[in-house]
């Protein structure tokens, strides 16, 4: 069962990959918010975290490269929505300079992963 996961399209993008390990660090960061935020920015960032893996994971299960292409194109948004969300957070002092740039740092590095595949990709449309 477990090499039947493995072998799943998505697993083998290191953009996949990366963005699933963020999505702990996105949650544990949300916690970490004033209790006014629970249902709002904290709410936002975790849902704007785990769409990036789900969009690259369900455009990878799609049968044609465009769909797979306008599903990168919805995660990299995603990961733009957290960029900024990071940029408030620090903003607002719920996170600290430190953290906003880790998290920034691994979000330029998933958003140049995607550019790269969506620019491998686009030749074949």
């Amino acid at each position: 069962m477990a090499t039947e996961r493995r072998s799943k399209p998505h697993y083998k993008l290191e953009c996949w990959r990366l963005a699933f390990e963020f999505v702990p660090f996105a949650y544990d960061l949300a916690r970490h918010f004033p209790a006014e935020e629970r249902y709002e920015l904290a709410s936002q960032l975790r849902r704007a975290a785990t769409s990036v893996t789900l969009n690259i994971a369900e455009g990878a299960g799609r049968n044609s490269a465009a769909e797979f292409t306008r599903f990168l194109f919805i995660a990299r948004g995603s990961v733009t929505e957290i960029d900024t969300i990071m940029l408030l957070a620090e903003r607002l002092g719920y996170i600290s300079s430190t953290q906003a740039d880790q998290a920034i740092a691994t979000l330029d590095r998933i958003a140049g992963l995607l550019t790269g595949l969506i620019r491998s990709i686009q030749p074949k449309l």
